[in-house]
């Protein structure tokens, strides 16, 4: 396997998902594994297309490729696809900043679409919202500008998942959220904030588990180029995060 290639289970796992795979309607594409495997060596490594090593063929193609992919919704099909095999038991969620660099700045903001970057202290940041379940497997994920509050995009995740037990930190401890939860019959598994009046019981045994998703970012950030933004676009900073949390997620 060359330096940050699929393995060969990794493949066996997408290469049926993948347009221009044998049988599939249009022209079969010889080169699948190698596309794949330039994207993830460009946000490994973390370096700009244009230094996409020669053996991947043109950088410009590589991109303009990515790029239909995601305005096709592959990728996203992808990470459902994969993320659909999932651990209903529980599931927590937990946000993360990552830097965006100042060349992720500049793009079009056309009809006013949020790109989904914003200044917080860090300066100019983007924010990785995420659900995993106790596998420490992605099964939603979402993108806010970094000063964006945690809870925002609780509920909107929530909506995508069917946990037994729901498990988050202070930060999404909120009355509509918890009321949510329970309307749904699952257990809310979120320490009480300090001003409280009357703070729940939580089993403890289980918030512990949290840490499952503390190694899940830190693994996503293994990847130079998710760890740091250098995507102008959301959509293709987002394709990145699920293709990427798709392919650690795999066994």
């Amino acid at each position: 396997m060359r330096r940050y290639g699929l393995s060969d289970g990794q493949w066996e796992r997408i290469k049926d998902l993948l347009p221009g795979r044998e049988g599939h309607v249009g022209g079969t594409a010889a080169d699948n594994r190698l596309f794949i495997e330039a994207v993830l060596y460009r946000y490994r490594a973390g370096i700009p297309w244009r230094d996409l090593p020669a053996r991947f063929g043109g950088w410009k193609n590589v991109h303009r490729r990515l790029r239909r992919w995601c305005e096709g919704g592959v990728i996203k099909r992808i990470f459902r696809h994969l993320a659909a095999d999932h651990d209903n038991e529980y599931m927590m969620i937990d946000s993360t900043i990552v830097r965006a660099h100042q060349h992720s700045a500049g793009a079009r903001k056309k009809g006013g679409l949020d790109q989904a970057t914003g200044r917080s202290r860090g300066g100019l940041t983007t924010k990785i919202h995420a659900i995993v379940d106790a596998a420490g497997k992605a099964v939603a994920l979402s993108l806010t500008p970094g000063q964006r509050a945690d809870i925002t995009e609780a509920e909107p995740l929530l909506d995508e998942v069917d946990p037994e037990v729901f498990i988050a930190d202070k930060a999404y401890d909120a009355d509509p959220l918890i009321e949510k939860l329970e309307e749904r019959g699952i257990t809310p598994v979120i320490p009480s904030k300090k001003n409280r009046r009357n703070p729940r019981k939580i089993l403890f045994s289980l918030y512990k588990k949290r840490n499952i998703i503390e190694r899940f970012f830190a693994r996503l950030k293994q990847f130079r180029g998710i760890a740091t933004r250098y995507d102008k676009l959301k959509s293709t900073f987002l394709a990145a995060v699920q293709f990427v949390s798709a392919i650690i997620g795999i066994n």
